[in-house]
């Protein structure tokens, strides 16, 4: 390693640990280890402008192993991302730019949330499937506009994860040769050795899945590092990892390869022999010796050139196919191509009784004619979930510019991934399968959520109406677990136009995933449905009284039963109003009045209807309300049989009813 080279990965490795240390909290170990990694990949390798970290043919870098997250602040701070030596000091510190792990959106430069370990390599795989799919699309054989590598930095705990298998697994199958994993291999997780719980060859397990696998024997061979990083690049019909031998906590003389090193700081004495042991030149903490400010800035200079290369390619691109530049933008706006809002077709339908999942599937279909970059499908259950886009073709090894996904029985990678390609930008991903099986997906989407991503969750089988399938595949807790999530919107709607609003929402919500909640069995269709169900809750049939005697509020295929007891009811002298709450999430957003209007105060007698848990419906009820809910698992059977025996008929309503207005 030349002295330079030398000097700017100590750098990295003492800053990483100054900044843990000052923070009395965090992981030194991986920073220390895997500086040589980082730096000959980011000096060197890949093609990135710090000026511009939104420049789109730039290479991805994703720290999955995200608990070393003063490694990638120390490297954003040296190659000039606008972090700052305060910045480092205000590591894990309240309202830093410099939290615990990376947070998208809060740290310039950094690419996806990371920290749940096995989620940034999956992320890594969306990425990878969408600079595919683009490139496939919009590249000319003298115009690659989109040409970039994703490089994701994992770890044996990442190794350790499930998600990242599945994930690994769906690569190696789409043959995906722009990804190039570093595996940090230091054999060491906090409770020791990894021998203790993972024994297997990672080598041979990758090379199963049909990656290129590449060896490392010493992180600190730059030369050889360099080498297997241009092998990997080198290598276009299969994804790589290169299996980098490294010590955790290196240059620490106390704690170098030991499990301490991992997840608490050196302490001043340890930190103070690793710069002894490093002959590192600085007195003064956080220190940056001249020469390495002076090599950044060569380095980043190539990076400006990099981006300027491309943007002169570009203008050339727009002279010689204005078409295709022209989509090349449209897809990377967030804007709409149309005005679904005021499109008569849009939300026109059939009117006779259908499942959810069925309009859902006209929905998108009728969407994907206009929406080009629309991209997704299901955990091997498009035929139920009626995710597929016809004649869009499927995305394959062998068809890149297919935009029907085949995410294999992988629920969890596929949440991940379809996060990756959010990120990358210029694809709409959505991802589909049973709504029972989104307890697979739940760190994903949570992560969606956290990171602000309108990926679209197509959910079927919404209920006990699954039937014969059993309580395995009947939701009973899971509108509410996904309702608990913070910025995150579910959408039950209760018949075609329901679920058109539903996908209009899923597709304007910029910042925030949205679930569309969808059934098996038939359900009605209402002439009173529409555009008011952009508010979340709405009157779907009113009272004829001022005061309504009662309010009977339901989702999804309950709204049947309010619908037709609001008429048994009226037919008794009591005039109830009918309310859809297809999503709790949308109405709280609406204003004060607006709710007041719907759910006026003085109408204590409430009946909320679901067939699922009751969990959150009390808010809407009140003291004096009651409920129509499930808070036990469901049973087998055909479905109407259920819903009778689990009191979802319309005379239990009416007698509810009744009880609620004496």
């Amino acid at each position: 390693m030349k002295p330079i080279e030398q000097l700017s990965v100590n750098t990295i490795r003492i800053l990483s640990a100054e900044a843990v240390q000052k923070a009395n909290s965090g992981h030194p170990g991986l920073p220390m280890g895997a500086a040589p990694i980082a730096y000959e990949l980011w000096a060197n390798h890949m093609k990135h402008n710090p000026k511009n970290p939104n420049w789109l043919n730039r290479d991805r870098f994703i720290l999955s192993a995200g608990h070393g997250s003063a490694l990638l602040y120390t490297l954003l701070h040296l190659f000039g991302y606008g972090l700052t030596i305060e910045d480092l000091k205000s590591f894990r510190q309240f309202g830093s730019k410099t939290p615990g792990h990376p947070e998208y959106g809060h740290t310039v430069g950094v690419e996806t949330t990371t920290g749940p370990l096995g989620q940034g390599i999956a992320n890594a795989v969306g990425f990878a499937i969408a600079e595919a799919h683009l490139g496939a699309k919009f590249n000319t054989p003298e115009h690659k506009i989109v040409d970039h590598y994703t490089y994701v930095l994992t770890g044996d705990g990442c190794l350790m994860e499930g998600i990242s298998y599945e994930a690994a697994s769906l690569a190696g199958t789409l043959k995906l040769g722009k990804l190039i994993a570093l595996y940090d291999s230091n054999n060491i997780t906090i409770e020791g050795s990894t021998d203790i719980a993972f024994t297997e060859d990672v080598a041979k397990r990758f090379e199963a899945m049909g990656w290129q696998v590449l060896d490392v024997a010493d992180a600190n061979d730059l030369e050889t590092l360099s080498e297997a990083i241009e092998s990997a690049k080198a290598e276009t019909t299969k994804p790589s990892i290169i299996i980098v031998k490294t010590q955790i906590g290196y240059g620490c003389p106390g704690k170098q390869g030991k499990s301490s090193a991992h997840g608490e700081p050196l302490g001043e004495d340890n930190l103070k022999a690793t710069k002894e042991n490093l002959n590192w030149p600085g007195v003064e903490p956080f220190f940056v010796p001249d020469e390495v400010r002076t090599h950044m800035e060569e380095i980043v200079k190539k990076g400006q050139a990099y981006e300027e290369e491309w943007n002169a390619l570009y203008e050339d691109y727009k002279k010689t196919y204005p078409e295709l530049a022209k989509e090349w933008e449209a897809w990377n706006s967030k804007e709409l191509p149309m005005d679904f809002l005021n499109s008569e077709e849009f939300w026109t339908f059939e009117e006779k009784p259908v499942a959810t999942r069925i309009c859902s599937g006209e929905v998108l279909n009728r969407l994907a004619k206009v929406i080009p970059n629309l991209m997704g499908g299901s955990a091997d259950l498009a035929p139920s979930t009626k995710t597929l886009m016809n004649g869009k073709g499927d995305f394959g090894a062998e068809n890149y510019r297919g935009a029907n996904m085949h995410f294999g029985v992988r629920e969890h990678a596929m949440a991940a991934i379809g996060n990756g390609m959010a990120l990358h930008g210029g694809i709409i991903p959505y991802v589909s399968t049973f709504f029972v099986f989104s307890d697979y997906m739940k760190h994903s989407m949570r992560l969606s959520a956290l990171m602000g991503l309108p990926v679209i969750y197509v959910l079927t089988h919404d209920s006990i109406g699954v039937g014969e399938d059993g309580p395995t595949h009947e939701p009973i807790e899971h509108l509410a677990a996904l309702r608990s999530i913070p910025n995150f919107t579910v959408f039950r709607p209760a018949d075609a136009k329901e679920t058109a609003a539903g996908w209009y929402a899923a597709l304007t919500r910029k910042n925030s995933p949205t679930a569309l909640v969808l059934t098996r069995q038939n359900l009605p269709y209402y002439k009173e449905t529409g555009k008011d169900a952009l508010k979340g809750g709405y009157i779907l049939v009113d009272s004829e009284k001022e005061t309504p005697d009662a309010i009977l509020m339901a989702s999804g295929s309950e709204v049947e039963l309010i619908y037709e007891a609001s008429r048994k009811l009226k037919a008794e002298g009591i005039d109830v109003r009918v309310v859809s709450m297809p999503s709790t999430d949308i109405f709280e957003e609406q204003s004060e009045e607006y709710k007041a209007a719907v759910l006026p105060k003085e109408v204590r007698a409430r009946l909320a209807v679901e067939a699922a848990s009751s969990f959150g419906w009390h808010k809407y009820v009140g003291l004096d309300g009651d409920v129509l809910t499930i808070d036990t698992f469901g049973a087998s059977g055909p479905a109407s049989v259920l819903f009778e025996e689990f009191g979802f008929t319309v005379d239990n309503v009416v007698n509810k009813v009744k009880k609620l207005v004496k």
